[in-house]
């Protein structure tokens, strides 16, 4: 990594082949360098585009010390994947029939997980395990580190934010805090997705997945402008599956388990996206009793016995709430440790694809339409209204006073 004149380059290294290849530096679509003497650090802008409020603005600093935004990668060198994972594989037709242009597409598309889940649940240990799986099984994969705090990761990412966004040092010249450096970090970075998503087109073909590690602050990733730019950016370009990881030990307890259902599920309803809830850490706790609480309410009722507070009846009740939550995720028991489950997650994985496929594409279709036709309505509207001026002015000038009245 070089930093020269305030502009920060990042550099991966690929995290799949057999031998490290010779650094090439990907051209990006178009100069990716930002100006930070004319922009703030982006807040309004990634805030604006999601539509989430005013932003305030951020202490000024000297532009010549500001990190400018500059995204590069290096490319895996290509492996072919074995025939029971070959691109395009399950997307034929039932009957011999071919599929349509839609599907065909799709089959040639990797399919992008989003790894999130509460600090500590086993996010980027669970991502070792599938950089390490895939390589093991020569599968082609491609690897994303969205956080920008983490002092060292376990894997080599393809795309590593640090090397693109300093996060101590945006602290320091917007005197943020940890979650305020977090989030401007991401906000900087997602200005400049569009380049992110650039690479990954440009080898769609030779990719099966896109593993993407987010913040272990999860809320700065999910509840933010930047994230629901990024999500949202690759949902519209891949297959996407949202993979929401549980530390399974630590939801023995009922109240914490309802708590950790409770995020699930408003993280699903706000993305619509297909859901993979992975228990990890099974190696020191089977996730079954997990299982059992999701499908038996009387199993959960008898665990929360014991607990005569407030937060038992409020689990109580969210059991019963979050039913027809429970019918709509699918679940998978993981050790990120030791790799036991992982067959389980892949096809978990393979079954949310599909999902989207069915269900998520004809939602979105089904909306921009929607927009569409509002737009074309309100144009038409428009231009009505200016024919029924022009009538009644008859070409003719027309002035008209401060109350909106034809005056002579």
């Amino acid at each position: 990594m070089q930093k020269t004149g305030g502009t920060c380059e990042a550099k991966s290294i690929p995290s799949n082949g057999n031998a490290p290849p010779k650094p090439v530096q990907a051209a990006p679509r178009e100069a990716a360098t930002r100006d930070p003497s004319k922009a703030p650090p982006q807040r309004e802008a990634a805030e604006a585009a999601a539509g989430s409020g005013p932003a305030t603005t951020p202490k000024k600093t000297d532009a010549s010390t500001q990190p400018s935004v500059t995204v590069t990668e290096e490319e895996a060198p290509p492996r072919k994947a074995p025939a029971a994972q070959a691109k395009g594989a399950g997307t034929k037709a039932p009957g011999g029939a071919k599929p349509d242009a839609k599907a065909a597409a799709l089959g040639k598309k990797p399919t992008v997980c989003i790894v999130i889940g509460m600090a500590g649940s086993g996010k980027t240990t669970l991502m070792q395990r599938l950089n390490a799986s895939t390589h093991q099984k020569k599968i082609p994969s491609y690897i994303i580190n969205l956080d920008p705090a983490v002092g060292r990761v376990p894997y080599s990412p393809n795309i590593d934010i640090r090397e693109t966004v300093k996060y101590k040092e945006v602290m320091k010249q917007y005197n943020l805090g940890p979650n305020g450096g977090i989030m401007t970090s991401l906000n900087l970075f997602a200005t400049r997705f569009g380049q992110v998503l650039g690479f990954l087109e440009k080898r769609a073909e030779k990719l099966d997945y896109v593993f993407i590690d987010t913040p272990g602050q999860i809320e700065v990733f999910t509840w933010s402008a930047s994230g629901q730019i990024i999500t949202d950016t690759l949902a519209s370009a891949f297959p996407t599956v949202l993979v929401y990881v549980v530390d399974t030990p630590r939801t023995v307890n009922p109240v914490t388990f309802m708590s950790n259902m409770t995020y699930a599920c408003s993280i699903m309803y706000k993305t619509q996206l297909p859901f993979v809830m992975v228990f990890n850490k099974t190696d020191v706790a089977s996730h079954k009793f997990a299982q059992e609480w999701m499908t038996d309410f009387d199993a959960f009722e008898q665990a929360l016995q014991k607990d005569k507070s407030y937060m038992s009846s409020y689990s109580r009740s969210m059991s019963l709430v979050l039913e027809e939550f429970y019918r709509n995720i699918r679940t998978v028991g993981v050790s990120a440790a030791t790799g036991m489950g992982m067959e389980d997650f892949y096809k978990a994985v393979a079954e949310a694809r599909q999902e989207y496929k069915d269900v998520y594409l004809p939602m979105v279709e089904k909306k921009r339409k929607a927009a569409a036709e509002k737009k074309a309505e309100e144009d038409r509207k428009a231009v009505e209204k200016i024919k029924k001026d022009m009538e009644i002015t008859k070409g003719r000038k027309v002035k008209f006073n401060k109350t909106g009245q034809e005056s002579s």
